[in-house]
């Protein structure tokens, strides 16, 4: 039921991930956070399993940041989601396979350029300019494939991800309690005020 986005353009990545936390029909939890920041430019969300998320996250948060202590250097996006994709392949060979669905945010500082890295639960990974998890992949993709160019500015990323928001709120026989919305551009990453609480009337 979650609802993941990733959006790049010419010097960002926008990541979006849901705020309800629901078990099937139920919402649990209205301000929960699906995301975690691996190290200063490189941002990683979650869905799946509730279990699984959470523990599979927080494990390669902590890995991530003790490659950063131990060799004083922080790993790049690619980097970062080669270790991401190998964990979760190698979990799937073993007993106690996570069930996760990724999206992996970032921006290389040497680079500068910004990077989206789609993951799922079986280990495929794609670097990709846009992505979505969940139920947002059905109705979210044809708009993105329709709007997106890869030179596009941060105002004209946060608007098509109004659009992606709106056609949610249309479609979706569920609440997800709107969107936290965070970027990644060569200063870091940020929270950005995603007003976009208003009701949308059915097409």
């Amino acid at each position: 039921m979650e609802v993941l986005l990733g959006i790049t353009g010419k010097d960002f990545t926008i990541i979006a991930a849901s705020k309800a936390a629901m078990r099937g029909a139920t919402v649990l939890k209205a301000t929960d956070d699906k995301t975690r920041e691996l190290n200063a430019h490189n941002l990683m969300a979650f869905s799946g399993e509730a279990g699984d998320t959470i523990q599979f996250a927080e494990y390669i948060q902590a890995n991530i940041q003790l490659y950063s202590m131990r060799n004083a250097t922080e790993l790049g996006p690619a980097a970062v989601s080669a270790y991401v994709r190998g964990e979760v392949a190698s979990a799937l060979r073993s007993r106690r396979p996570y069930t996760v669905n990724l999206l992996l945010g970032g921006f290389d500082p040497i680079k500068e350029k910004p990077s989206l890295y789609w993951i799922d639960y079986l280990a495929a990974m794609a670097d990709v300019p846009y992505a979505a998890h969940g139920y947002a992949q059905y109705y979210c993709l044809s708009i993105l494939d329709k709007h997106h160019r890869p030179d596009i500015s941060l105002d004209e990323g946060i608007k098509m991800l109004g659009m992606c928001t709106d056609e949610l709120k249309r479609r979706l026989p569920i609440d997800f309690k709107g969107v936290y919305v965070k970027v990644i551009t060569k200063d870091g990453i940020r929270e950005l005020e995603f007003g976009n609480d208003k009701a949308v009337l059915p097409a």
